[in-house]
């Protein structure tokens, strides 16, 4: 498996949670939802990790904090920003706010990457750009997607994937969990029970 990065995003408003995602504790292990993310990435063992957002207290000095290229983008914004300063060919993304994703499944989808083709799970007809890899040359792709105030990530990767620089991975299964996200409080009671 050729070398490669991994950026945790944790850059999102939280509007509809009504409070920071990134900080809420989670049911029953006393970490933080972001502690439990940046653990699945470390399985993974990057060369490097990013964290895309505003840097939070008791943050490891390991992690490399980026700030969006530009502000209020949406994720795409992070995206560009951790693809810019990625030194390896492939970056792995990974949501703050996704409880149920492993190292394994991310760890999958590295392996059908090449240094020029990463992936992106397909749940139905929806993308799942927040937890895909990335080849860093996609940086482009988005930088000019931002100068163009295009900041959807589903018409990013369908781009991507036009030009056959991301692999369509389609969620099967008992995947599909792995995709439910935090969005509100309700999501998160349900998470607890």
């Amino acid at each position: 498996m050729a070398p490669f990065s991994a950026v945790l995003l944790a850059g999102g408003k939280s509007e509809r949670m009504g409070q920071d995602k990134a900080v809420l504790p989670l049911p029953g292990c006393g970490r933080l939802l972001w502690q439990r993310q940046l653990r699945v990435l470390e399985e993974l063992e990057p060369r490097e990790i990013f964290w895309s957002g505003p840097e939070r207290p008791g943050l490891p000095e390991k992690l490399h904090v980026v700030p969006d290229t530009l502000l209020n983008a949406g994720p795409l914004g992070g995206v560009c920003a951790c693809l810019w300063h990625a030194t390896t060919d492939l970056v792995v993304v990974l949501a703050v706010d996704l409880p149920h994703m492993d190292a394994a499944y991310l760890k999958s989808l590295v392996q059908r990457c090449t240094p020029l083709r990463g992936a992106v799970p397909q749940n139905g007809d929806e993308f799942e750009p927040l937890a895909a890899v990335y080849p860093a040359m996609l940086h482009e792709l988005a930088a000019d997607r931002l100068r163009q105030g295009r900041y959807a990530m589903q018409d990013f990767v369908r781009e991507a994937v036009r030009r056959e620089l991301l692999e369509v991975v389609p969620v099967i299964g008992g995947d599909v969990a792995k995709f439910t996200n935090l969005n509100s409080p309700a999501d998160l009671a349900r998470l607890d029970g």
